[in-house]
């Protein structure tokens, strides 16, 4: 049995990890000097702590529990006002986006630690091109069984939660043409994307045992699934969303998948389990390379399987079906920030080279 700890916070609370870049302060090409950062703000009084990522030129920030999206929206600017003090003293700089515009990420030095060596050890070529960051948001859920059913019901919808995410235009200094170069770059490791079509959380805890058993992989946190739970937290995590640079849009990525969640478990989100055997995992292989692809500009199954629309339309209808809940958890204003017809990636693209994104990433983050 794995250890958890469901039901042990407020209801659909909230933990939120940001992973950032660390640039030279001039040129911006990315440097490996997760070191000096967390050393930077070793002994500060902060609202969550900094940690190391697979790549020594970035680190990811964590926010303590929080119990409402305001508690959140107070502390993502303090971790990265600390994060940049620490930077701007070593004439370092940190960004906010999916993805450098171009570096290149194998030449990225991995951290030496023994879970990231053996993790390149393992994947190769598919771990050292994952030059890609995300926006990682934890939902506090009040037991195992409604982990699995909120994870059931939110899942439908979660291409559109990337297509107004998308930022990550650019990748190893190329205009690609993809919203989102970071999905189809995660989507290289092992166990990943959506999740199998297990029965209950019993089945997958199962899974995950007999995996670990036959030594195919550690543990659950080697899972890198788009949405998993997270038992030793006690929390739903879900890691469909590019990171995105504006930090306030941070906060409302948080609020829209904290009144998705809270949506689900008490009136359902419209999904097409019912329609489809094997419960919308090819509409959602579709949707997701399509929210990648075109971002809100793409056209995508509607989770009710019956009708093809263009994505900014499901995340209009989205952000309506949420809004109520949003609204009593506290979360409404930052909801409202969401423009279902744009996305950050639109923004980079404007950009006339990767160095003028780069300088445009590092003055927007």
């Amino acid at each position: 049995m794995i250890e958890q700890h469901f039901g042990e916070t407020a209801p659909f609370s909230l933990g939120v990890e940001e992973e950032l870049m660390i640039l030279d302060g001039e040129t911006h090409e990315q440097v490996a000097a997760v070191d000096r950062i967390l050393r930077g703000v070793a002994g500060l009084d902060l609202p969550g702590q900094l940690k190391t990522e697979l790549f020594a030129s970035v680190f990811e920030t964590n926010t303590n529990v929080c119990e409402t999206v305001g508690e959140v929206e107070l502390a993502l600017p303090a971790l990265r006002r600390a994060s940049a003090e620490a930077a701007r003293a070593e004439g370092l700089a940190i960004a906010a986006a999916a993805t450098h515009p171009f570096a290149k990420p194998e030449a990225q030095p991995i951290v030496k630690e023994e879970r990231y060596v053996t993790f390149v050890g393992y994947g190769g070529s598919t771990v050292r091109r994952q030059g890609v960051q995300g926006l990682h948001v934890h939902v506090g859920m009040p037991s195992a069984d409604e982990a699995w059913r909120c994870l059931e019901g939110i899942l439908p919808w979660l291409p559109v939660v990337l297509a107004l995410s998308a930022n990550s235009p650019w990748f190893a200094g190329e205009l690609t043409g993809m919203a989102s170069n970071r999905a189809p770059v995660l989507a290289e490791l092992p166990r990943s994307g959506a999740p199998p079509a297990f029965a209950s959380y019993a089945e997958w805890e199962s899974w995950v045992d007999r995996l670990a058993r036959l030594q195919v992989t550690e543990d659950y946190t080697r899972i890198w699934w788009d949405v998993r739970p997270h038992p030793k937290l006690g929390t739903l995590e879900v890691r469909i969303a590019d990171q995105p640079t504006d930090v306030r849009l941070s906060s409302s990525f948080a609020a829209l998948l904290q009144a998705m969640c809270a949506t689900a478990l008490d009136v359902g989100l419209p999904e097409n389990a019912a329609l489809l055997g094997d419960r919308g995992r090819g509409d959602y292989a579709q949707n997701r390379w399509a929210a990648a692809r075109f971002g809100p500009r793409g056209e995508l199954l509607h989770p009710g399987g019956t009708s093809f629309v263009p994505a900014a339309e499901l995340g209009a209808e989205l952000l309506d079906l949420v809004r109520p809940a949003a609204a009593s958890l506290g979360g409404g204003e930052a909801l409202a920030r969401i423009d279902p017809t744009a996305c950050e990636s639109d923004l980079q693209a404007e950009s006339s080279s990767p160095a003028a994104a780069a300088a445009d990433i590092v003055a927007r983050t």
